[in-house]
Order: C-alpha cells, then sequence, then structure tokens
C-alpha cells in the first residue's frame, strides 16, 4: 500500500514513476576507445517510497547473454538539495554500489560519484533528461581523467507503457 505523499517532497523524478519498455544501448567495452554497441530491451516499474521524498525502480534487463533483474533506489536529502542514487544487480546481491549523487538544473538531472573500473580510479556521471519525444532519457558515463573527459558506455529511452 502506498504511503501517504507529503506534499512538501520533491517531484523532480516524478517523471519516471510508473511502468515502462526500455531500450538499452550499451557499449561493448569500456574505457577502451570502443564504438561498437550492444542493443536490448528490458522493463522497469517505478514507485514512490519515503512518503514521496524517495522511489524504487524495479528492473528486468533482456542482455543477449540472458536476462537480469536490478533495483535503483532514490532518496531526497532536504538539507542539502541532492539525490542519491543507488544500484544492486541481482548477479551480485550484496554488492551495493556507492551512490552517485546530484541534482536537477533547468531540466537535467547530473549526478557522481567516485568508484573503480578494472583497478583503476574513475569518476561515475548519470544524467537523467527528458527527450524530443516526451520520453526520459538516461545516461550512464565513465571519466579515467578525474571528470576532463567523459566516455558515455550506456543509454536508456524510457517507453511508457501504463498509459
Amino acid at each position: 500500500m502506498p504511503q501517504n505523499p507529503d506534499t512538501a517532497a520533491p517531484a523532480d523524478f516524478d517523471f519516471i514513476i510508473g511502468d515502462w519498455r526500455v531500450l538499452h544501448e550499451r557499449l561493448d567495452a569500456r574505457l577502451a576507445s570502443s564504438t561498437t554497441w550492444t542493443r536490448f530491451e528490458g522493463l522497469t516499474s517505478t514507485r514512490k517510497i519515503l512518503g514521496g521524498w524517495g522511489n524504487l525502480e524495479d528492473n528486468l534487463l533482456h542482455l543477449p547473454s540472458g536476462p537480469y533483474r536490478a533495483v535503483a533506489m532514490r532518496s531526497f536529502d532536504a538539507a542539502t538539495g541532492t539525490w542519491a542514487i543507488w544500484w544492486l544487480d541481482g548477479r551480485a546481491p550484496h554488492a551495493l554500489d556507492a551512490p552517485v549523487k546530484g541534482s536537477f538544473q533547468n531540466g537535467v538531472g547530473l549526478f557522481y560519484s567516485d568508484d573503480h573500473f578494472e583497478g583503476r580510479p574513475i569518476r561515475v556521471r548519470f544524467t537523467w533528461r527528458i527527450g524530443p519525444d516526451g520520453d526520459p532519457r538516461w545516461e550512464q558515463a565513465f571519466s579515467a581523467d578525474g571528470g576532463g573527459s567523459w566516455e558515455t558506455n550506456w543509454r536508456m529511452q524510457f517507453i511508457r507503457v501504463d498509459a
């Protein structure tokens, strides 16, 4: 049963609440100058939690190698005005990723974290925006030079299925 929404809760992620078909494009090799992308589909369902101060996204990804499930959890910190986003891959159910943190400005959400990829430190960036067709878009990018340059390695387009 949904919680009673808090009228003071932020509306930044309201656009993603509901059920979606997702078109994924994932770069075959990250931080390796690859230009080959793999395309696959998935499904996602996002619901508000914490009275609207967060949301939970349940994902089913249909990779060519086989499907897997994952969860994204988002929560808003009113004291800092920022969101945190965590990712839990069902194939590694005890390894919660470090959160990316950030906010929306002029309709674009930018979220960053420090992480490691193949043993080296990287910066991670998530970008959320609404596409020209009105559907949400998400991108993930890595930077191996502290944010000086970015390589986008995953893109998602969401198509509403619960209209």
